[in-house]
C-alpha cells in the first residue's frame, strides 16, 4: 500500500501527463512545495501561485472529463454484459424453505429474458432489486409444476405494477393450454380490479403464448435463443399426457456469452451436441441411484403412501430421465463446455447442504470449472 506522500506525488504526475509538458515545471513547483515542504523565494511564490492555481485547474477539469469518459465506457461495457441470476434452484415437487423451486433470469443489455417459473420466483426476484414489470421474454422448458408452479403469482404482481406490454411467453407443446388455464384463473381478479376502476386493461390482453418447435424459437438485438428437445418425457403409449407434451433444453447466444439450460432431462445426445462449446452449461442434477431416491422419499414420510405401481414409476423416472453427476459429467465434457453450473438440486433433508460433494463427482468426468448454484447467485 502506498503512503499518503506517494499517493499524491502519483496523482500530481498522472496530472502533469493530463495537461502537458508545458506545465510539468509547475506542477514539479508544487509538488516539492506541497509534498516536500521545499520553500521558495517569495518573488517566485507570488508569480507561482496564480499560474499552479489555473494548471491545476486545468488539470483536474482534464482528469474529471477523462474520468468520466472512464466511467460511462464502464457503464456502457456492464451494460453489454450478459448477467445470469439463479432465482431459484431447487427440484420439486415438494417446497422448501431455503430454496425457491427453478428459474433463471438472464439480463442483457438490460433486457431481461426469464426461464422458467418455479414456485418462490417472484419472491426471489424482488429480492434480487429486480421491478418485474420490466420482464416481458418468459420462455418455459416444460409442465411440471416446480417449473411453472410461480408463472400465475408473476403474471398477476406484473399486471398489478402497471405493465401494459405485452408479456411474451415461449415454450413446448402445452405452453398454450398453460397460459390459457393462468389467464382463466387470474382473470377473476382482473375482472374485480377493473370494476374497481384501479385497471382499464384486462390481464388476457396482455399476455401471448408462443408454442414454437425446435430450432431458432426467438431473436432480437440482445440474444438468440434456441431450443432443442430433450429426454426428460418418455410417455407410455395411453397415458394422459403421451403425445402432447414435449420437454426443451434452450441456447441463448449473446455477444459476450452463449449458455445452455437443460431444464430437465435425463441423458440426451442431441443435448450434448446442442451445448457443445458453450461458456456455461446450466445443468439440472440429482442422485445418484434409485435407492437413494428410495431413501429419501422414507425419510420424508412420501414413500409408503404410494402405491407400488407409482413407486415404480417414481424410480424409473427419476433414474431415466434425470441426470446423475456422472451424467453431467460426462455430458459436458463431451460438448468441450467451459462451465458447467449445477442447478435443480433435490432435496436432502440439510438446510445448510452446500451439494460441494455433486461438484467433486462432476469433476471426476468433466476437466472444466464446475459451480454450485445458489438462489440469486450471479454468475
Amino acid at each position: 500500500m502506498k503512503s499518503q506522500p506517494a499517493l499524491a506525488l502519483a496523482r500530481l504526475a498522472t496530472l502533469c501527463q493530463s495537461i502537458g509538458l508545458v506545465t510539468v515545471i509547475i506542477c514539479t513547483l508544487t509538488i516539492l512545495s506541497r509534498n516536500l515542504k521545499f520553500q521558495v523565494e517569495k518573488p517566485m511564490r507570488i508569480f507561482a501561485q496564480p499560474v499552479l492555481a489555473i494548471a491545476l485547474a486545468l488539470g483536474l477539469a482534464a482528469m474529471t472529463e477523462d474520468a468520466s469518459a472512464q466511467i460511462n465506457a464502464g457503464d456502457a461495457a456492464a451494460r453489454s454484459l450478459t448477467r445470469l441470476i439463479t432465482v431459484g434452484t431447487r427440484s420439486g415437487p415438494r417446497p422448501t424453505i431455503e430454496r425457491a423451486q427453478s428459474s433463471n433470469l438472464l439480463t442483457v443489455n438490460g433486457t431481461h429474458y426469464l426461464v422458467d417459473s418455479g414456485i418462490g420466483t417472484t419472491r426471489r426476484l424482488t429480492e434480487a432489486g429486480i421491478w418485474i414489470a420490466d420482464i416481458g421474454k418468459i420462455f418455459i422448458s416444460h409442465g411440471h409444476d416446480d417449473h411453472v408452479g410461480g408463472l400465475p403469482a408473476l403474471v398477476t404482481s406484473q399486471y398489478n405494477l402497471g405493465r401494459s406490454e405485452i408479456i411474451d411467453i415461449y415454450g413446448p407443446a402445452g405452453t398454450d393450454a398453460l397460459t390459457e388455464g393462468m389467464i382463466q384463473f387470474l382473470t377473476i381478479s382482473s375482472e374485480i380490479r377493473v370494476s374497481d376502476g384501479n385497471k382499464t386493461l384486462l390481464i388476457g390482453e396482455i399476455v401471448e403464448s408462443h408454442e414454437v418447435e425446435p430450432g431458432i424459437i426467438y431473436r432480437d438485438g440482445n440474444v438468440t435463443v434456441t431450443a432443442v428437445e430433450n429426454s426428460h418425457f418418455n410417455f407410455q403409449l395411453g397415458s394422459p399426457a403421451y403425445g402432447k407434451y414435449r420437454s426443451y433444453s434452450y441456447r441463448f447466444e449473446t455477444a459476450d456469452r452463449t449458455i445452455v439450460f437443460t431444464g430437465d432431462t435425463g441423458p440426451s445426445d442431441a443435448l450434448t451436441e446442442f451445448s457443445r462449446g458453450a461458456d456455461l452449461l446450466v445443468t439440472e442434477v440429482t442422485l445418484a441411484s434409485a435407492d437413494e431416491f428410495r431413501e429419501r422419499r422414507i425419510a420424508t414420510g412420501t414413500w409408503d403412501i404410494m402405491t407400488p405401481d407409482e413407486q415404480a414409476g417414481y424410480l424409473r423416472h427419476m433414474v431415466e430421465e434425470h441426470l446423475t453427476q456422472e451424467e453431467v459429467g460426462r455430458m459436458a465434457e463431451r460438448a468441450g463446455v467451459k462451465a458447467v453450473l449445477l442447478t435443480h438440486l433435490p432435496n436432502s433433508g440439510d438446510p445448510d447442504d452446500d451439494y460441494e460433494r455433486f461438484a467433486e463427482q462432476v469433476g471426476m468426468f468433466f476437466s472444466g470449472e464446475i459451480l454450485v448454484a445458489e438462489d440469486l447467485g450471479e454468475y
